[in-house]
C-alpha cells in the first residue's frame, strides 16, 4: 500500500526526463512512458520507505514534530512565536544541510483571539468551551446574550431566515468529511449575518471529538455585516441540538475579545535540495 501511494503522488511530479507533455502528444503514450519511467524508480523508493520505516529514520519525522511544536507552541499569523517559528527552521534546515537557505520578506494578517468567554443561561447554566475563528470580529466589551437557533444546514438556515433574526446561530452540521464539511466553519458567519442573526457558533469540523472546540480561518464578505462568530465542541453542538428538537429555548451569553491589526512584516522561509542531474531546474 505505501508503495502504491508513493507511485501516485509520484505521478503528480514533473516528468523526470525534463520533457513536457503539450500539443500533438499522445496522451496514453506519454503516460506509458512515464509509468515505465517511475517504475524504475521502485528500488530507490523501497529504500526510502525502510529508511523511513525500519532504519535510522524510524520516529525521526514525529519526534521532530513533537520538539517543534513543544518548543514553539502556537504560531499565529504575525504572531511572537511565528518569528521564532521562522528561526527555528531556518537553523534546522541550514543543519540539515539543505542549499540555498534563505528568508523573503513577506507581509501577513495579524489577527489576535483575546479573552474569550461562552455561557448558556438557559434552560441551564452551562459553560461552552469555544475558540474564535480566524479574523473573527469581537462582542461589545459587556458581551452579547440572546437567544440561539440551531441548524444542520445553510438550506435549513435560509428556510428559517425569519427566526434567525436577532439571534444566536448555532451550526451542528453533520461531519461527511473535512472538504465537505469545512465550508461551515468558513462561510457560517455570513450565511447567518445574511439572516441578521447577531453571532455564530459552529460545530467543530471533526470525526469525533473529546470536548474539544477545533478552530481555523474564516472570511467576511463585503457589504454582509461581520458578526462574532467561534467553534463549540462536537459534544455541546449535539446538546443544543437535543434541546431545539424538544422546543427548549436556549440563551447563550459570547463574549470576545478578538483584534484585528495591519498586517505585520514576517518571511518565507526557502530552501532547496538541489538535483543532481537537472541541477538548473525548480
Amino acid at each position: 500500500m505505501k508503495y502504491s501511494l508513493l507511485m501516485c503522488f509520484m505521478a503528480f511530479l514533473p516528468h523526470c526526463a525534463g520533457k513536457s507533455v503539450g500539443r500533438g502528444v499522445s496522451y496514453p503514450k506519454a503516460f506509458e512512458d512515464m509509468k515505465k519511467e517511475i517504475a524504475g524508480y521502485r528500488d530507490i523508493a523501497k529504500a526510502i520507505i525502510d529508511l523511513a520505516v525500519h532504519g535510522k529514520a524510524q520516529n525521526r519525522s514525529y519526534e521532530r514534530l513533537a520538539v517543534f511544536a513543544d518548543t514553539i507552541g502556537p504560531r499565529l499569523s504575525g504572531s511572537k512565536n511565528l518569528e521564532a517559528a521562522i528561526k527555528y527552521m531556518v537553523s534546522a534546515l541550514q543543519e540539515d544541510g539543505l542549499e540555498n537557505v534563505h528568508l523573503e520578506p513577506v507581509k501577513v494578517p495579524h489577527w489576535e483571539r483575546g479573552e474569550e468567554f461562552a455561557l448558556m443561561l438557559k434552560p441551564r447554566n452551562h459553560s461552552i468551551a469555544i475558540l474564535g475563528l480566524g479574523s473573527s470580529v469581537a462582542t461589545p466589551p459587556e458581551g452579547i446574550t440572546a437567544e440561539v437557533i440551531v441548524v444542520s444546514s445553510f438550506d435549513e438556515l435560509r428556510r428559517r431566515a425569519q427566526e434567525a433574526k436577532g439571534k444566536i446561530v448555532v451550526y451542528n452540521e453533520p461531519f461527511l468529511s473535512y472538504g465537505e464539511s469545512v465550508r461551515y466553519r468558513a462561510q457560517g458567519a455570513v450565511e447567518a449575518a445574511k439572516a441578521g442573526a447577531v453571532a455564530s457558533l459552529i460545530r467543530s469540523v471533526a470525526a469525533f471529538s473529546i470536548h474539544s472546540p477545533h478552530t481555523g480561518w474564516q472570511s467576511y464578505q463585503p457589504a454582509v455585516p461581520q458578526i462574532p462568530t467561534a467553534c463549540i465542541s462536537v459534544e455541546d453542538a449535539e446538546m443544543m441540538s437535543r434541546m431545539a428538537r424538544r422546543g427548549s429555548k436556549i440563551v447563550v451569553h459570547l463574549r470576545m475579545g478578538a483584534k484585528t491589526y495591519p498586517d505585520s512584516p514576517s518571511f518565507n522561509t526557502v530552501a532547496e535540495i538541489v538535483g543532481s542531474k537537472y541541477p538548473e531546474q525548480v
